[in-house]
């Protein structure tokens, strides 16, 4: 019998622990592990779901041992921080993806999926590239991400890296994209976006690359594959034609930006 049940193969993976988690288990552990998921959804589905307000998420901060808003790279897991490898002298962007990027599974997918549906480069590029940032930082992480990389991409790419992130909050029915659930989730049911966010969306819904930031936002979902993982490699003609690595390294280059590259390279460093 066919269940009518919506399975978010996003969901089912991350509460096994991520795409890896999934990988390493045989078929029988992965058809338990559905039928369990399957069934503790069904049993969800008979009550609507409750999404938390802002000030219910507001009264959680005080019992948090760092700021929502910190970079993965100095954020401890599991009670401490782990040791990191060190970094080459002249650091490339897949040095960064192999030894510092924390969202590396998740821009893959992004960029994955944009690429299997025929986006451009540049939006490929910017699918690749504009949640990686969140190592460093997560608050405001459009305009950080896009200012992290103005250096070395086109500006389209940049342009769609630094608006991605207001338009996550205005749906457009017409390109395939919706508020999300998750949101409500992680800003509360009754949250409005702040004026800057609301003013860089008209900003942005009236510019002539509009869609380029908006198909990273359709991109911005996890592509899942059943035994499927993707690497870097399938991208990496697109980043040589369009990411300007500095022969120095990122972060030795000397350029507006090599200080955000140094403090992901050396995050230790007190001063």
């Amino acid at each position: 019998m066919k269940s009518n049940l919506e399975i978010d193969r996003r969901l089912f993976f991350a509460s096994l622990g991520g795409v890896a988690a999934v990988a390493a288990m045989d078929h029988e552990a992965r058809a338990e592990s559905l039928e369990e998921y399957m069934s503790e959804q069904l049993e969800q589905s008979q009550a609507p779901e409750h999404f938390p307000t802002v000030a219910e998420l507001e009264a959680q901060n005080s019992d948090r041992a760092t700021r929502r808003g910190l970079g993965d790279v100095f954020v401890g897991r599991a009670g401490h921080t782990p040791k990191l490898a060190k970094m080459p002298d002249k650091a490339t962007l897949q040095d960064f993806f192999k030894y510092r990027f924390s969202t590396v599974n998740h821009v893959l997918q992004s960029a994955n999926r944009a690429m299997k549906t025929g986006m451009t480069e540049e939006v490929i590029l910017a699918c690749l590239l504009h949640d990686v940032v969140q190592s460093l930082i997560k608050v405001d992480h459009g305009w950080w991400g896009a200012q992290m990389f103005e250096p070395y991409v086109p500006e389209k790419v940049t342009f769609a890296i630094r608006y991605h992130q207001a338009l996550r909050f205005y749906p457009d029915h017409q390109a395939g994209y919706e508020y999300p659930d998750l949101y409500k989730r992680m800003f509360g049911v009754d949250y409005e976006p702040p004026p800057h966010i609301q003013q860089a969306y008209k900003y942005c819904r009236n510019h002539k690359w509009y869609m380029e930031a908006r198909l990273v936002t359709v991109n911005d979902l996890y592509a899942f594959e059943p035994g499927v993982t993707v690497t870097i490699e399938p991208f990496l003609d697109i980043i040589g034609r369009h990411f300007k690595q500095p022969k120095e390294g990122l972060g030795n280059d000397n350029s507006a930006v090599a200080h955000m590259w140094r403090s992901m390279i050396i995050p230790d460093t007190p001063l």
